[in-house]
């Protein structure tokens, strides 16, 4: 895989559709045809055509749905996760918002490419495309991470 998005919990839109960044305010996949990762806009239940592209998706809570607020500490798999980002590697790991990521590994981040490395994967931490999160929308980091997977691919 070129990059894994790692989401925080899949939202209860999401969760009802059963496909990854469904939520009707959700930026992800315009987004991501945008930045140049996906030829076309692909629909939320296409996202297993994405793995055609080397696009993988996950989530920290994996036993849980819904807004982040509810989530709590039991819910995070964080050696859950490092297992299969070591057993799968893929470039990069991009952290679909900075709770998730802050959750993985337990400090508090900026947004962007980070100094720790998860075995050979690059770990890059982006603004949510939730509406829920849209006063902390920045389309340039979902940049640096396109051009950050071009350059390892």
């Amino acid at each position: 895989m070129a990059v894994v998005f790692c989401g925080t919990a899949v939202g209860s839109r999401s969760a009802l559709r059963g496909a990854y960044y469904a939520g009707v305010g959700n930026a992800f996949w315009r987004t991501l045809h945008e930045i140049g990762l996906t030829p076309s806009r692909f629909e939320p239940e296409q996202y297993l055509s994405a793995a055609a592209l080397g696009i993988g998706f996950t989530d920290l809570a994996k036993n849980v749905s819904g807004n982040d607020v509810i989530l709590r500490q039991e819910h995070f798999g964080r050696e859950a996760l490092r297992q299969k980002i070591l057993k799968f590697q893929p470039s990069v790991v991009a952290f679909t918002s900075k709770r998730a990521a802050e959750e993985f590994l337990e400090r508090p981040l900026e947004y962007g490419l980070l100094e720790e490395v998860v075995g050979s994967s690059q770990l890059f931490v982006l603004p949510s495309p939730s509406g829920a999160a849209r006063r902390w929308w920045q389309v340039q980091r979902w940049h640096e991470l396109a051009e950050l997977v071009r350059n390892r691919s």
